[in-house]
């Protein structure tokens, strides 16, 4: 079975641009990492964008708005999501988005912060 591909347009917040419209075989969420001509983003929101096509609705294409940023090196797996940061941490948010409240930026190793959960 061949898995569709979903058109999404690729817009950049800041400053407001497209980037350009890509096919995707998986739905990219907030939080996620995308990787598009050799640069990383960051995935802030996602919007459906609908046709009416007789007389139902169906999903045209996505707009994802991104903004740059390097991929995470520290990243842990907790119930089947890779969270930021060390997930061992009492601290940790246990987000794809929020690393932490008291050292959100990282790194985790030697954070003088860091209290065994």
């Amino acid at each position: 079975m061949q898995q569709e591909t979903l058109p999404v347009e690729v817009i950049l917040s800041h400053p407001r641009q497209s980037l350009g419209s890509v096919q995707l075989d998986w739905t990219p969420q907030p939080g996620n990492y995308l990787d598009l001509e050799g640069q990383t983003y960051a995935v802030l929101e996602r919007h459906h964008r609908y046709q009416l096509k007789s007389g139902r609705y169906r999903l045209q294409k996505i707009a994802l708005y991104v903004q740059s940023a390097a991929p995470p090196t520290e990243r842990t797996l907790v119930d089947g999501i890779l969270v930021l940061g060390d997930a061992s941490c009492h601290f940790n948010a246990r987000s794809e988005i929020i690393r932490c409240a008291v050292n959100p930026q990282g790194p985790c190793a030697n954070c003088r912060y860091y209290e065994k959960s």
